[in-house]
């Protein structure tokens, strides 16, 4: 019986995924995850040309980028949705033209950061908070993607970790650079994710346990995480 009623319950908790309202919003929600793969893919590659003793490992992250971008793009398809590209694309510009300027300047520091912290961390949180609210094709999806994308996080975490002491300044410095634009993105898609059952407090926790536990395997202490943590209120 009990078992019974958290199946009804659950049922009930889901959105309708066949609502214009529903359909509308995951446009665009959809269409951040199919970019936000896209930008990890060119992203990878890239470093590559900054470590290129690492290009080979950083093509097979890129590659398993693009595998889950094609998972997504199905997921729109199994709804009967168009992914608002363009609005992701403006979505994600500001990242994507801060790691722009640090690749031309040769900062594979603050390029690991925008990448494999700050975006997988992002992509970690709001995966996690999908999963329970998703359509059950999805969610298979997303529950296989959201374990490569511990992989990709621990990879920039260890290459930091291994280099913190070179490192420190310019992760600092680019920690403040970027840690507000991600509050803003997560702020900008808050009713869209309210729309999916996903709560934007829920987002912005997840996502900045994530970036702080990053921050402490690098070598971060408490004191300093909780002064980089802060740049978030900027946002």
């Amino acid at each position: 019986m009990p078992v019974a009623e958290s199946t009804s319950a659950l049922r009930e908790a889901l959105p309708d995924f066949t609502t214009p309202a529903y359909k509308d919003a995951y446009s665009r929600i959809n269409a951040i995850v199919i970019e936000g793969e896209q930008e990890a893919h060119d992203n990878y590659i890239s470093l590559g040309t900054l470590i290129p003793d690492q290009a080979e490992e950083l093509a097979r992250l890129a590659r398993m980028e693009l595998k889950h971008m094609k998972g997504f793009q199905a997921c729109a398809r199994n709804l009967d949705v168009v992914a608002d590209m363009p609005f992701a694309k403006d979505f994600f510009s500001p990242l994507h033209g801060n790691f722009q300027v640090a690749l031309a300047e040769g900062k594979v520091v603050t390029c690991l950061l925008i990448q494999a912290l700050l975006i997988e961390a992002f992509a970690i949180a709001a995966y996690h908070i999908y999963i329970p609210v998703a359509d059950p094709f999805a969610r298979k999806i997303t529950e296989g993607v959201v374990q490569d994308e511990y992989t990709h996080l621990n990879y920039g975490q260890e290459w930091l970790k291994a280099n913190l002491e070179t490192s420190r300044n310019e992760l600092e410095i680019a920690n403040r650079q970027n840690l507000p634009l991600v509050r803003q993105m997560l702020d900008q898609v808050a009713g869209d994710a309210a729309v999916l059952k996903m709560e934007k407090e829920g987002l912005i926790e997840d996502f900045l346990i994530a970036y702080q536990e990053a921050l402490a395997e690098i070598g971060f202490t408490s004191r300093e995480i909780a002064r980089m943590a802060a740049a978030a209120l900027v946002g």
